[in-house]
């Protein structure tokens, strides 16, 4: 699945909120086939990040690439090989999940609406809520209908913004087995924003450490973990980094 060439890339990516620095020359490459989690405590910068290559954001200096295109020169061509699915997800309540993703699939330039709704929530697992208003629905199955507006258009990378926070253990459990289905059965790149190491674990094949707008850390996570086995959270492997003066 591991392609050569680069996927994701930024090139000295920085950007600054008045005198804050959010992100410091972030130097990334990501290969196509990954499923990246890009981990870091609050206010690290991932989501920062994750605007800027979603072209929602434009940086301070530096370069970002989709798929080798510039992420402000070429911003509308960048929206058709990516999906989104953002932290709090928002969705128009009185709406059933149908007519949801028939909206954002219009929006998208999807052919054959109907049809391809349909067979997005068919993959899911999810067709018997086709007509049920998202009013009504939990953060878990809110959470399926943003993965599936996301990956409508048949996009080449997913975005995913903290994707299980808020989640109880089985609503986790279902969006992992839903993100490894994607990245093996659709051949989708991920990108997963999180500060869960554990979560990590058990999805990605690939992972960063953000520490305050620079990454100090990545490498794949077989790697990481023949690297810190004893290891179970973040902030204990930011230990072991600034001690043994990694950067």
């Amino acid at each position: 699945m591991f392609k050569d060439e680069p996927i994701i890339e930024t090139i000295d990516l920085s950007h600054r909120y008045n005198t804050h620095n959010a992100l410091d020359n972030l130097n990334l490459t990501i290969y196509s086939g990954e499923i990246f989690g890009f981990l870091g405590h609050n206010g690290a910068g991932k989501t920062t990040t994750v605007n800027i290559l979603t072209t929602l954001l434009k940086q301070t200096s530096g370069t970002a690439k989709i798929a080798g295109l510039d992420t402000v020169k070429e911003s509308i061509e960048v929206r058709r090989h990516i999906g989104y699915l953002p932290e709090n997800v928002t969705f128009y309540n009185n709406l059933t999940a149908f007519e949801n993703l028939a909206y954002f699939a219009k929006l998208s330039g999807v052919k054959n609406v109907e049809a391809k709704v349909i067979e997005v929530l068919t993959y899911l697992n999810f067709s018997e809520v086709k007509d049920k208003k998202l009013g009504g629905f939990s953060k878990g199955m809110r959470q399926r209908i943003g993965i599936a507006q996301a990956i409508i258009h048949e996009p080449e990378i997913l975005f995913l913004d903290e994707p299980t926070s808020g989640l109880d253990p089985l609503g986790i459990k279902n969006l992992r087995e839903i993100i490894i289905r994607l990245n093996h059965e659709k051949q989708i790149t991920i990108f997963m924003n999180t500060h869960l190491l554990s979560e990590v674990a058990k999805t990605c094949t690939t992972i960063g450490v953000l520490n305050h707008g620079r990454l100090i850390y990545k490498d794949s996570l077989k790697n990481t973990l023949k690297r810190f086995p004893t290891e179970v959270s973040l902030e204990e492997i930011y230990v072991q980094m600034e001690t043994n003066g990694n950067n």
